[in-house]
């Protein structure tokens, strides 16, 4: 089922020493998502997510917790990040852990390239330093401290004391690739989105770029320098590499070039690395640059960002224990724009769980199904010819269908999941407007009738499918209710793209039972 045309996307590798809260969980079920849509329409599609083990913050975290960091990172990903992958449904092809040797030994390898090209100098290096962003600050992110560390100078972003590190460091001649970063963006305007972080990316790049210290020789948590034991690789260079060795760069020259290059999906705090210092990185190395990178914006709780620091971090948990992990995804998904800064409050999940999901989609489905089981015994009914009111619904479908793909491939998912629920709306106005219910009563009108919930179901066929990288469990559900799993197959195997032509379902299928799809939640 693959068109051939590849389709790699990556979430960040995360931070395993950060607990899973639902800033992590957002960008992975929105790469999942996309992931899902892309698998489906036939695209060649690989997901990638991971964990970023290595640098002084994972040193120190172990010390203080008495056991070695190997340790300590097993612990993490073993009872945190795993589960949350399934907690939120997500169907990774792939989780990389930067500790693994496929990973270690091919990072060598890329930085060695890189020195044997003469990209790599050595040099003496002293700067404040962030142990929190395990990175050396520029000017603008460095303010003074106020309170405790008065007189001290601070991280903008976790407002802790930096450390002034002095040091023999190699570095990475950034500078040199300033002029054909600009290029890169020039040519390829939608190689950063959205426009507010291309325009932020473009404006830094102008303003000049300093080399990169990729090197740190005080402490040993981290992959050494081949050429030079004494020192370790900088964390970052390390970790952008991940997206590059999971697909094979330097052991599976053929899966390399089946995958690379990738989309990669960030949080907007972390998009220059990705933006400048990783397509730098490529450029050098002689391989491709990635295929786009897409910021998203913050979460934010009570106007703060979330963080684990600030205590505005909620664990994912604590909203699929009460909703489900289709909610979650779905309220995620659709309440943000994809791209700009979101806020997340207890309140507007509970009411759009109320109003979209359970009134709006759940009740479309049930009541759908209960009907043809009441009037047609269970079974799909053949349609009569078609009125302007059902060819209305016809044309709902297929520019849903079109206006979701379109969407996709903007990232926009917010978007796709509105151009959806176009037909959940649809088809609600249509039920209430032809009321079947009186139909049923005129055995002059059971062809009409017939037509009408012919209808309802071939609109939730379409539903199922185009919200199934969305919501994969609930979707399931409903297609098995339909009776289209034996007609049609598994819902996963259906052509995405071809979800708005009409007539698919076939006549004469048995409908089964269902259970509410989102049943009511009772809130303490």
């Amino acid at each position: 089922m693959t068109s051939g045309r590849s389709f790699y996307i990556t979430t960040p590798i995360y931070y395993p020493s950060d607990l899973p809260h639902i800033g992590h969980g957002y960008t992975t079920v929105a790469v999942d998502t996309l992931a899902r849509w892309h698998r489906q329409a036939g695209d060649d599609t690989w997901m990638l997510t991971g964990t970023d083990e290595h640098g002084q913050k994972m040193l120190r975290a172990a010390a203080a917790n008495g056991v070695t960091p190997q340790e300590w990172v097993d612990k993490l990903v073993t009872e945190s990040w795993f589960p949350l992958l399934e907690t939120l449904d997500v169907a990774n092809d792939d989780f990389i852990r930067t500790t693994q040797p496929r990973h270690e030994e091919r990072v060598q390898e890329f930085v060695k390239a890189l020195f044997d090209r003469g990209y790599i100098y050595a040099g003496e290096y002293e700067a404040l330093y962030c142990v929190g962003c395990e990175e050396f600050k520029p000017e603008a992110e460095i303010v003074d401290g106020t309170g405790p560390f008065e007189g001290l100078k601070v991280c903008a972003i976790h407002s802790k004391p930096l450390e002034l590190l002095q040091e023999k460091n190699y570095f990475f001649k950034l500078s040199e690739f300033q002029d054909r970063l600009l290029e890169l963006y020039k040519t390829e305007p939608d190689f950063v989105r959205p426009e507010s972080a291309r325009n932020e990316v473009v404006s830094f790049v102008r303003s000049g770029l300093k080399d990169l210290s990729i090197s740190r020789s005080a402490f040993d948590w981290g992959i050494t320098v081949p050429w030079d034991p004494s020192h370790v690789i900088y964390v970052w260079v390390d970790a952008l590499l991940n997206y590059a060795t999971a697909v094979g760069y330097g052991n599976d020259p053929e899966q390399f070039a089946r995958r690379w290059p990738a989309f990669h999906v960030v949080g907007k705090d972390i998009l220059r690395f990705h933006a400048v210092i990783w397509p730098a990185m490529l450029m050098a190395a002689g391989l491709d640059v990635p295929r786009g990178v897409f910021a998203h914006g913050w979460l934010l709780v009570g106007g703060e960002k979330m963080s684990k620091s600030k205590l505005t971090g909620i664990a994912p948990t604590e909203i699929t224990d009460v909703f489900g992990s289709d909610a979650y995804r779905f309220y995620f998904l659709s309440a943000i724009a994809f791209g700009q800064d979101g806020s997340f409050s207890w309140e507007d999940l509970s009411a759009r769980y109320q109003a979209e999901l359970a009134n709006g989609f759940g009740n479309l489905a049930s009541r759908t199904v209960a009907m043809i089981s009441k009037y047609f015994d269970g079974v799909v009914p053949q349609a009569g010819p078609s009125t302007e009111l059902d060819l209305a619904i016809q044309k709902v479908v297929a520019d849903a269908a079109t206006t979701a793909d379109a969407a996709i491939e903007r990232f926009r998912i917010d978007e796709a999941i509105a151009a959806i629920w176009t037909i959940v709306d649809a088809l609600n106005g249509y039920i209430t407007e032809n009321e079947p219910w009186a139909l049923a009563k005129d055995e002059a009108q059971r062809e009409r009738l017939g037509t009408v919930l012919y209808t309802a179901a071939e609109g939730l066929r379409a539903l199922a499918v185009l919200l199934s990288p969305v919501m994969p469990e609930s979707t399931a559900k409903l297609w098995v209710a339909l009776g289209a799993e034996e007609g049609l197959g598994a819902l996963a195997a259906q052509p995405i793209r071809e979800a708005g032509a009409w007539g698919v379902l076939r006549p004469g299928a048995t409908v089964t039972a269902l259970t509410p799809l989102f049943p009511r939640v009772e809130q303490a």
